[in-house]
Order: structure tokens, then C-alpha cells, then sequence
């Protein structure tokens, strides 16, 4: 039964909250004490008098970690929830949540970054989405922005909502010039995902494709996935996420033309939605009013305005202009590549990373197309052109 007031608690909640949660503490402070604790060090003696424990995907919980303890609510302030046994909450009558699509437009910010920093031509090539969720639907919307033709496979919709709008997984790589995985990681039937991305996967594909992979890292099969780049299948490789991790193969990495240390979904904005999401749902569990309030805790923005001149520049080339005017992930690829063995230190310690959302686009001509594709990757624009004095445009770094 839930409790309907704080004296039912004790006189006092108590939050155990893993230390790469944003501002958890600041948020489980409005509602009692609060313990942070480093995420793969959780243990009983930290949870044997807490009413509520906040994670990230580092902590693995099942109902046997959480016996003997007080905990009633366990909250992830991720998209992705594999790392809870819910199952075995639920038969112990503790409340569990996930934050599903907190991160979503943070994913679907790095895939448009990614691809557009691979310097080739987008328009007219095909891309392939697998996993049409939160983030797939995102991505394969943003993707027509930038004149891809977007092929969606996604079995459970498919099943529920009807074949029209989806393709066999067969026939999306077999006629993918991109493929980005974004599915959940299970081995559930009828559609595990685990390893998926095997060698019959690779032999389907057409040859000289691109790959991306910002879903989970077990999802591929490392060895396939050398052979599929030494065939000739894969000409490009883009990864996020690793097998295993944190310890990941420096083989693989080495493979990659962008690796990121697990980090699509950490602006701050991803962050902080997971956050606010399970911070709420703990609300309503405990019968507490949620009351905090996250806006002055928050940084400026870096790239508040961005004004780029268009004159002489396909569509593509500004589009690349203003996303890689905001996010470097560049920089991303230089800080994994020269210190793997720091793969945790680097996501704990994550840069803020704003998403397009926050950046206003400011184009030198009034191109209503370009000006739309622009707001589909999520930045702001402005609904009518000004005139700007000559020299006000520049490239970014130039």
C-alpha cells in the first residue's frame, strides 16, 4: 500500500541516489535526506534504511540486492531499464520507474551530428532506422531533413499498428546505404535483440554501407562486425555504445571512424529530464507535492544565436554548419581515443552538451525550405529575415 503522508515514512524520507544522477541530490533534498553514493557502489548497507534509490544505468538492481532494505521505489533516470530486474521488483511489491524518451532528442542531436561530419553527400541515399521508439522516430524524422530516404523497421509496431509504414529487416538492409540500430536490449522472443547485428545481419547488408550504433553494445557481435569491415560490407563504422563496457576493446575502437564513450543521450537536457521524470513519479508514489524547481541550478547557454551566411552553400552544408557549430563531437571521439582505459570517468564527468533546441538559427536568405529543414533538426529559427550589415555572417572558426 502506498503511504499517503511523510509521518508514514518514519517522520522522514531517506533517498539513496546514485552520484551521476543530475542534481539528484538537489531534487530528493525537497523531499528528505538524501545520500549520494557512486553508482557501481551501491550496496545494503547504503540501502538498509532508505524509502527510495535513484540510478543510472551503472547500478544493476535486482529484488536479492534490494532484501533486507526499506526501499519501496526505484526510480532510473535513463530511457533504458535493462539494468533492473523489474520482474523481481514487482513480486516484492516494490514500485519501480524508467524515464522513457528523457534522452531522445539528445540521440537523435548526435546521429544528425554524426552523420553530417562524415562529409558525404546525404541527399538521395537511403537510411535505415531499426527501432522506431522515442529515439527511431526522432531520427528517421530529422533524417528527411536532410534529404535521406528513411526505410523503418520495427517488428512490435509493425504487429500492433500494421505492416504499411514498416519493412522486413531483410529488406531494409539489403536496401540501406545507413543503418542505426535504436532498439532495446533483450533476449526475449520473439524478437530478441541480442547480438542481432551478426553475420547473416552483415551478409544481408549492401556493400560499402555505414553503420551506427548509439542503442547497446551487445546488440553487434564484435568479431561479425570485424569481418563485415575487412569484406568490404561496411565502409564506415559510427558507435556510441560498447561490448563490454566500461573495460571496451581498444581493437574495436580503433575501427571505428567516430567512437564516443556512451554519451549520445548526455546533454544536459537528457540528463535532467530523467531526472525530473523519476523525481515526479516519486512524488506521486510517496503522495509528496513536487515542488523543486531545476531552472536556477542551470547553465547558460553556450550558442545561444548562431548566424550563418548561406550565400553559395547547398542545404547540406549549412545544415552541417549549424549542428557542428554547436556540438564538437569531434571532441568526443579525441577524448575516448586518448584514454579508453577512462570510460567511466569520461561519462561521470561528462561535458555540458546543449541540445539544438536551445540555439537560435539566423540565415543570411530567405529560404523557406532550408529554413524548415533547419527547425526539423530542432533548432529555433527566426520567422522573418533581418538585414544584417555586411560582415556580420561568418564560419564558425572562421
Amino acid at each position: 500500500m502506498r503511504p499517503t503522508k511523510i509521518s508514514e515514512l518514519g517522520g522522514s524520507m531517506k533517498t539513496v541516489v546514485a552520484e551521476t544522477v543530475m542534481l539528484g541530490r538537489e531534487a530528493f533534498e525537497t523531499l528528505g535526506e538524501v545520500e549520494v553514493v557512486a553508482d557501481r557502489a551501491i550496496g545494503s548497507k547504503h540501502l538498509r534504511d532508505a524509502d527510495a534509490l535513484i540510478i543510472r544505468s551503472k547500478t544493476k538492481i535486482t529484488s536479492e540486492r534490494l532484501a533486507g532494505s526499506s526501499v519501496r521505489f526505484v526510480g532510473t533516470a535513463t530511457a533504458g531499464f535493462e539494468h533492473i530486474d523489474f520482474q523481481g521488483l514487482e513480486k516484492s511489491n516494490i514500485e519501480w520507474c524508467a524515464s522513457p524518451g528523457c534522452n531522445a532528442d539528445s540521440v537523435a542531436d548526435y546521429i544528425m551530428t554524426a552523420l553530417l561530419s562524415l562529409r558525404i553527400e546525404l541527399k538521395g541515399k537511403t537510411l535505415g532506422v531499426i527501432g522506431v521508439g522515442q529515439v527511431g522516430s526522432r531520427v528517421a524524422r530529422r533524417a528527411k531533413a536532410l534529404g535521406l530516404r528513411v526505410l523503418l523497421n520495427d517488428p512490435p509496431r509493425a504487429m500492433s499498428e500494421g505492416q504499411e509504414m514498416f519493412q522486413s529487416l531483410e529488406e531494409l538492409l539489403a536496401h540501406s546505404d545507413i543503418v542505426t540500430l535504436h532498439v532495446p536490449l533483450t533476449t526475449a522472443p520473439p524478437w530478441p535483440t541480442l547480438r542481432m547485428g551478426d553475420r547473416c545481419f552483415f551478409e544481408k547488408m549492401k556493400p560499402g554501407s555505414i553503420l551506427i550504433n548509439a542503442s547497446r553494445g551487445s546488440v553487434l557481435d564484435s568479431s561479425a562486425l570485424f569481418q563485415a569491415k575487412e569484406s568490404g560490407t561496411l565502409t564506415r563504422i559510427i558507435l556510441d555504445v560498447w561490448d563490454p563496457e566500461p573495460e571496451i576493446c581498444t581493437d574495436l575502437l580503433n575501427l571505428a571512424d567516430i567512437g564516443t564513450a556512451h554519451i549520445a543521450g548526455h546533454s544536459l537536457e537528457g540528463k535532467l529530464n530523467g531526472t525530473l521524470h523519476v523525481y515526479r513519479e516519486a512524488c506521486e508514489f510517496f503522495n509528496l507535492k513536487p515542488d523543486w524547481n531545476c531552472a536556477p541550478l542551470l547553465p547558460a547557454v553556450d550558442v545561444p544565436e548562431l548566424k550563418i551566411d548561406t550565400h553559395g552553400k547547398t542545404d547540406q552544408e549549412v545544415l552541417a554548419e549549424a549542428v557542428l557549430g554547436v556540438y564538437d563531437i569531434a571532441e568526443d571521439d579525441r577524448a575516448l581515443r586518448s584514454a579508453p582505459e577512462t570510460f567511466d570517468t569520461l561519462r561521470a564527468n561528462y561535458r555540458v552538451r546543449r541540445e539544438f533546441s536551445n540555439t537560435r538559427i539566423v540565415l543570411s536568405e530567405d529560404r523557406h525550405e532550408l529554413k524548415r529543414k533547419v527547425h526539423t533538426l530542432g533548432f529555433q529559427t527566426l520567422k522573418k529575415i533581418s538585414f544584417f550589415p555586411l560582415g556580420v555572417f561568418g564560419r564558425v572558426g572562421g
